[in-house]
């Protein structure tokens, strides 16, 4: 018991200090609420128009980037569903079985019916032997958390939470918002730090705050200006932090750009279908987080070939059976729908062809007709 005991008692000491950032960054922000506003706003500005339409674009701002930061942190990552976990009897036939391959072999029988596509570097199956489970796309077990978490970016101490699926698009906006907010003081600000140094503001400790604030926006902005510009980049490529480092092994290969389906459809997978609802903290991403659409290069070995050769048709037909298996979430399906240019091309094309081979056919039916008749109209002569 005492173990046991002992073991709770330090998980729970773990789980008061995660908090700390997270009050840290709790604590800067009261400040700047307290500095902007009444010392700046109230006190050092005596322009009323100037000081009303500072702190109604302040509030806007401040108002959507508190709602996105507070979605980050207690928006809980989904995790993968009951389907991906193995049962009791797989459990107890993977654990009689020593060696390595035999092991393998159970987890392909039991991955055959789920849709994953993505290996370990070794070409295994993806197995979470902490969860018990076979780990979907894109998935990643979090040391943090003890748990499995789908579409895992990384684990930020900042919010003290798992950035995947189910709170990635919040996350981007904290950051999206987080920086307006900084920049908006910074510029805002910049007048009376100037008048800081040329003596020009009361001889009162607003002066102190609006310094500091000052400082302190100005070195949030560029920190955070990095940080949202390279995640910005993942979103375009739609990759996650770990696979920017790590890129996803296929059945065919290692594919950085296997989950890419273009810029736009990458930026609906995270934000939505309906741009209106982008800049607002609600859940809109597309899917479900367990299967993705892929943007494969090379054909999946283990899906079967088709002998119908270089038919566009055909080639359409093979990409379709890369994707899972399963049927997607219409939204997400919706990302599959738009077929490529090339393939209306090449029906206009089939089209004039087929005209052709008519007319052709049509000409040479004439000729044949028209030789039969001077045929029989030489017999008699003859």
């Amino acid at each position: 018991m005492a173990p046991s005991g002992s073991r709770s008692m330090k998980r729970g000491c773990q789980r008061v200090l995660y908090w700390i950032p997270v009050l840290f960054i709790a604590l800067i922000v009261a400040w700047s609420y307290y500095a902007y506003v009444l010392q700046l706003c109230i006190e050092s500005i005596e322009d009323t128009g100037e000081k009303v339409v500072y702190l109604l674009l302040y509030h806007v701002i401040f108002i959507m980037f508190v709602w996105a930061y507070w979605q980050t942190i207690f928006t809980q990552p989904m995790n993968p569903l009951e389907e991906f976990h193995l049962s009791y009897s797989d459990k107890e036939l993977l654990e009689r079985e020593d060696r390595g391959e035999s092991q393998q072999e159970i987890l392909r029988r039991i991955a055959k019916d789920l849709p994953i596509y993505t290996r370990t570097n070794s070409g295994a199956i993806r197995f979470c032997e902490r969860c018990q489970l076979l780990k979907p796309d894109r998935c990643h077990h979090c040391s943090v958390c003890d748990k499995c978490i789908l579409k895992m970016d990384h684990h930020c101490p900042w919010v003290n939470n798992c950035v995947g699926f189910s709170n990635y698009k919040f996350f981007m906006l904290f950051l999206a918002y987080s920086l307006l907010y900084c920049l908006f003081i910074t510029a805002t600000d910049l007048q009376y730090f100037i008048k800081f140094w040329m003596n020009g503001l009361p001889d009162t400790q607003a002066k102190f705050h609006i310094l500091f604030l000052f400082f302190s926006a100005s070195m949030f902005s560029v920190s955070l200006a990095s940080l949202f510009i390279y995640h910005c980049w993942l979103v375009c490529k739609n990759r996650s932090t770990l696979e920017a480092v790590r890129a996803p092994v296929f059945r065919h290969g290692t594919d950085k750009n296997g989950f890419s389906l273009g810029i736009s459809k990458n930026l609906r997978q995270v934000f939505g279908d309906e741009m209106k609802y982008w800049p607002v903290p609600m859940f809109s991403s597309l899917g479900d987080g367990c299967s993705f659409p892929t943007c494969l290069v090379n054909l999946d070995p283990e899906q079967p070939s088709s002998p119908t050769g270089s038919n566009p048709a055909n080639k359409a037909a093979a990409e379709g059976r890369q994707f899972p298996s399963k049927p997607l979430r219409e939204s997400q399906s919706r990302l599959l729908t738009s077929t490529p240019s090339w393939t209306e091309s090449d029906s206009a094309t089939n089209k004039d062809i087929k005209g052709k081979k008519l007319r052709l056919s049509s000409i040479t039916s004439c000729l044949h007709n028209s030789l039969k008749i001077n045929d029989c109209n030489l017999k008699p002569i003859l």
